[in-house]
């Protein structure tokens, strides 16, 4: 996985960098690559977190 999304787990909060109009997104599953978030504005989407490395939210939002 690339960098960041190494540390994501279930629950974290997220946003994808080339798709700003998702909004945030929380993490539902991390498996072998593969990321789950359900976005706000896009739903559920599976990210290859090989070829993208999504954004950590940290602090309030």
């Amino acid at each position: 996985m690339k960098g960041l999304n190494a540390i994501l787990e279930p629950g974290m909060l997220v946003r994808h960098p080339a798709c700003e109009d998702w909004g945030m997104g929380q993490v539902q599953s991390v498996t072998g690559g593969r990321i789950t978030v359900n976005f706000e504005h896009a739903g559920k989407v599976v990210i290859d977190g090989a070829t993208v490395e999504l954004m950590p939210v940290l602090g309030p939002s």
